[in-house]
């Protein structure tokens, strides 16, 4: 009964149509285990440094290290900013920044009245978390101790470091 079937006709063969040298497929469709096989496979090698950072995340992380970044927030403004406190050369030079960057005139600051002649006065956060005025200390220290900045209005700034 099996040689009724003609089962050479129907088999399948990997080559081109018409030949007849096709190379048949292996009787065995499993796959061999790894302890059957007699060479061993190459060690794979490991990949450093994956998954990849772009060049532009590297650049920014670079910049992170070396910068002092501080957030900004003001009063009445539904969004943060962030400011590198490296670029600054003194208290005069950031309120100039905060100034532009907010679109806002802050006073002079006076060690006696704090910044008197504006609705706004910019206070920082330190390391303990305690809210002093802008200016307050000399700029190494601020510059080392601050960690966020905050322009509030000039009414809710008082009682912060001096008679505001």
């Amino acid at each position: 009964m099996d040689s009724d079937l003609n089962l050479k006709a129907t088999e399948l063969r990997l080559g081109l149509p018409g030949t007849t040298d096709a190379i048949s497929p292996p009787k065995n469709n499993k796959r061999s285990s790894p302890d059957s096989d007699s060479a061993p496979s190459p060690p794979k090698a490991q990949i450093v440094g994956w998954p990849p950072i772009r060049s532009y995340r590297k650049n920014n992380l670079a910049e992170a290290e070396s910068g002092s970044f501080v957030k900004v927030s003001m009063d009445g403004a539904p969004y943060l900013r962030k400011i590198d406190l490296k670029v600054y050369n003194g208290y005069l030079e950031l309120l100039e920044g905060l100034e532009k960057m907010f679109k806002l005139t802050i006073g002079e600051y006076s060690e006696r009245e704090g910044y008197k002649g504006s609705e706004y006065a910019p206070a920082y956060e330190d390391k303990d978390g305690d809210l002093m005025l802008v200016g307050d200390v000399p700029w190494e220290m601020f510059e080392s101790s601050c960690k966020k900045l905050r322009i509030m209005k000039a009414s809710d700034a008082r009682g912060l470091g001096c008679a505001v």
